[in-house]
């Protein structure tokens, strides 16, 4: 088995489609009148979910008629938030097949199919010509990335002179290996996280500019604690990404937090530019 197929068989297996269909339907939304905000709780499977997307969006110079690039984007969620609030038009690609089955489907079903459109295929290796898009992002992708220099290379290639990049991450902390399970790997296995500070130096050396990086640890820790509050009173919600991380959720949650208060993993926030 590949590097590949392992990370995307870590992420997603089987029909997803189905499973957040079949969810929905047990905590009372009707498919055939849903909206974005309906599919919010469980369509931006990253960390901190729909609030993250948000805070990211509203960093981003995003105009409209712009055509941007999801890399690493899941099963669609961001791109359609960004494709509707924006009036843009977002192309995503993910590794995960099951996940842009969904993603396709659940822009069919919201009426979305023509502002977003997802693929599969690997952000190290995109498919689309040189000079395409007016902005790129990739949230919560670089800890499943082995080769960072590429990636980057890669998403600077497809953007135009100008362009904005953004990207949200767990970063390597200064204290010792993350626990195990997290969000990208049961047991470390497909994992390559890499301090902040040498994220921003590879950026810099693929050729991007005006690199700001903001910690986000804090709101990600509270984030974290919020759920496991939730979920120790017996109120986690019925629709929700837990659905997509499976029966380990709990612990995966839980070590999320702990490895951010031990200083194990660092979240950031980075935004840079592909010079004029």
């Amino acid at each position: 088995m590949t590097k590949a197929q392992e990370i995307s068989d870590h992420w997603g297996k089987g029909d997803v489609y189905s499973r957040i269909l079949e969810t929905m339907e047990l905590a009372g939304i009707d498919p055939n009148t849903l909206t974005i905000e309906q599919l919010a709780p469980v369509d931006h499977f990253h960390a901190r979910g729909f609030p993250a997307t948000v805070e990211l969006a509203d960093a981003l110079p995003i105009r409209e008629g712009d055509t941007l690039v999801d890399i690493g984007c899941g099963i669609g969620g961001p791109a359609r938030y960004l494709a509707k609030r924006f009036n843009c038009r977002v192309e995503g690609i993910d590794i995960t097949a099951p996940f842009i089955d969904a993603a396709n489907k659940l822009s069919a079903l919201v009426a979305m199919q023509d502002a977003v459109r997802c693929q599969h295929g690997d952000g190290q290796n995109l498919p689309y010509k040189d000079e395409t898009f007016d902005g790129g992002y990739s949230q919560h992708v670089l800890m499943n990335v082995p080769d960072r220099t590429t990636f980057f290379a890669e998403a600077f290639r497809v953007l135009k002179p100008g362009a904005f990049f953004a990207l949200t991450e767990h970063g390597l902390g200064p204290v010792g290996e993350p626990h195990h399970p997290v969000p990208w790997s049961e047991d470390g296995c497909g994992a390559y996280l890499m301090r902040p500070s040498d994220t921003v130096d590879i950026l810099k050396e693929t050729g991007f500019r005006n690199v700001e990086v903001t910690d986000t640890g804090e709101k990600y820790l509270q984030g974290y604690k919020a759920a496991m509050a939730l979920a120790a009173k017996g109120e986690a919600p019925v629709f929700g990404t837990h659905i997509l991380l499976g029966e380990l959720a709990p612990q995966i949650v839980k070590n999320a937090a702990r490895n951010i208060e031990e200083r194990r993993t660092q979240p950031v926030q980075i935004i840079c530019r592909k010079p004029e």
